[in-house]
């Protein structure tokens, strides 16, 4: 994927505040503080397109970012913080729900799970509910950057014995690093064949 222009567009809610222009959209979820805002800056060679933070839970909104024009990456609220009131996570969880299960130009969903330990059960219930709607799934290991490079395996080992990847044919899964730019091409090539499908 080739990134030629990127910008924020608009913050959303509700399903009467996301964009009408008929863009497909590839939305990332992720549990608070995984690695979504670096990943997106990376990916789309900007420094502080989407805002990073050291508090988790900064994410309360659908967060649209348009790319080349053609479509949009949408950064989904991080879910699994537990200092967000319980209300929150509530209004959190319905408002993803809304839009993963009824956005028609939904093409695909990228899920980041750290990648120095074993999914959590948040994670997983993630993954089971995008099983559920039967999404093309990229599982992302972050922060690699983190992990010696021999220990590589044993992630994959980890995430295979937590979510079943190998038996699945719908779902990939890529090692990423926003510091060392660890397969930026691969992501960016995920999308464009996600993009391309009917």
């Amino acid at each position: 994927m080739i990134v030629k222009s990127s910008e924020f567009t608009t913050s959303a809610v509700y399903e009467s505040q996301y964009p009408t222009d008929g863009l497909d959209e590839i939305a990332l979820a992720g549990r608070s503080n995984v690695g979504k805002s670096s990943l997106i800056n990376t990916l789309l060679k900007r420094k502080n397109l989407a805002r990073t933070s050291s508090s988790p839970g900064k994410t309360q909104t659908l967060n649209f970012y348009k790319v080349n024009g053609d479509f949009y990456l949408v950064d989904v609220p991080g879910y699994g913080y537990a200092k967000v009131s319980k209300k929150q996570r509530e209004e959190f969880g319905q408002m993803i729900q809304d839009y993963l299960e009824t956005r028609a130009y939904l093409k695909g969903l990228i899920i980041l799970i750290d990648g120095r330990h074993a999914p959590t059960d948040d994670d997983i219930a993630m993954f089971d509910y995008a099983q559920y709607l039967k999404l093309p799934i990229l599982v992302v290991a972050t922060k690699m950057d983190k992990v010696k490079k021999n220990a590589f395996n044993k992630t994959y080992s980890a995430f295979n014995k937590a979510l079943g990847l190998s038996k699945l044919d719908n779902v990939d899964f890529l090692c990423f690093s926003s510091v060392d730019k660890l397969h930026v091409d691969e992501l960016g090539k995920w999308i464009d064949d996600r993009l391309q499908e009917d």
